[in-house]
């Protein structure tokens, strides 16, 4: 008599010899693609102008997914799916503004800015998340206050510095030739600082106290409890770090775009959550090879379409992935764990 599990291994073997892509990791089989792709559309449209929409792809995927780490930091810690994010990075770009019209050099008023962003979202943890978790307060509760949020800080950005299209100030006409390709010299600095960021944060998660403590209380929060770690530290120190990432993204963008409103950040926030649910939710990991996969897709896109559909490209694409790895991209190191 065949038994179940006989069975079972049965089907799996068949499954595996019958595809055997599905034996590859989702980031080498991910990474196979991104660069048949870019094969493609360098023989479609010529090197050149494929190249110089990947590294525009690089740019967009810095920023966006340094605000998506941001965000799965606070979705993986709290649990929280937190609308508002977007306005944190406007909200950091304005602040920037500020400091720098207080008479601060550019870059201490965009280290400035970071810093207090980060002390409005642990400000927003003690005045509005907390006494929201001590109330036991539900998902639609938690989900309204959050769009709430958003809309106050926004709507505090347009009443104190107008809603009209602004600048950071910086030289925006510059640019560096790397043969036939160019890129502005702000775009090129948004690069180098928004990788180098996301290599730092993704260090810290891995090998810092404090990183695995977070990681720790994301995957088990009872477990943790128990285990000693001081679980108000840990969501203090999850706020102060969405904060100051978001507001580096949103400095980011400001730079790389070179002009911007206080809306940018509705508009990014939809890329955001692509990145998020695209790298596995709650990974932070997986945030940042999302956010490079969107900013790439959606910068790709503009050879075959006007730049206006850049953000349903994206979406199109995560749709289209998430057919095949409906986890996301490191769902499955996630569900092991």
């Amino acid at each position: 008599m065949i038994t179940t599990a006989q069975t079972e291994r049965a089907q799996a073997k068949a499954s595996t010899l019958s595809s055997p892509l599905s034996a590859l990791p989702r980031p080498a089989l991910l990474l196979a693609v991104l660069v048949v792709l870019l094969c493609a559309l360098a023989v479609a449209f010529g090197p050149v102008p494929a190249l110089q929409a990947t590294i525009n792809g690089f740019v967009a995927g810095s920023y966006t997914g340094l605000g998506a780490i941001g965000l799965t930091l606070v979705l993986g810690v709290l649990k929280l799916v937190n609308f508002a994010h977007g306005d944190l990075l406007v909200t950091g770009a304005y602040f920037t503004i500020l400091f720098a019209w207080l008479g601060l050099p550019l870059p201490l008023a965009m280290l400035a800015a970071m810093m207090a962003t980060a002390a409005l979202a642990l400000l927003t943890e003690k005045i509005i998340w907390q006494p929201l978790r001590q109330a036991k307060a539900g998902s639609l509760q938690l989900f309204l206050s959050a769009i709430g949020l958003g809309l106050v800080l926004r709507f505090s950005v347009q009443f104190f510095a107008g809603s009209q299209v602004r600048t950071l100030g910086a030289n925006v006409v510059s640019s560096i030739a790397i043969g036939p390709l160019r890129l502005g010299t702000l775009q090129a600095l948004a690069l180098v600082v928004g990788l180098t960021a996301m290599i730092i944060v993704g260090l810290a998660l891995r090998f810092t106290s404090i990183g695995k403590e977070m990681r720790a209380f994301a995957d088990n929060r009872a477990l943790a409890e128990v285990s000693g770690i001081d679980t108000q530290h840990i969501i203090n120190v999850t706020w102060i770090a969405a904060g100051f990432l978001a507001a580096l993204s949103g400095i980011l963008y400001a730079t790389a775009i070179g002009s911007f409103n206080p809306n940018f950040g509705i508009t990014l926030l939809l890329s955001l959550f692509a990145a998020t649910v695209l790298g596995g939710v709650g990974n932070p990991y997986g945030a940042l090879v999302g956010g490079l996969v969107i900013g790439l897709s959606q910068e790709w896109s503009t050879l075959l379409f006007n730049a206006r559909w850049k953000p349903a490209v994206g979406f199109a694409l995560l749709i289209l992935m998430l057919m095949f790895m409906p986890q996301g991209i490191f769902g499955r190191a996630k569900r092991r764990s």
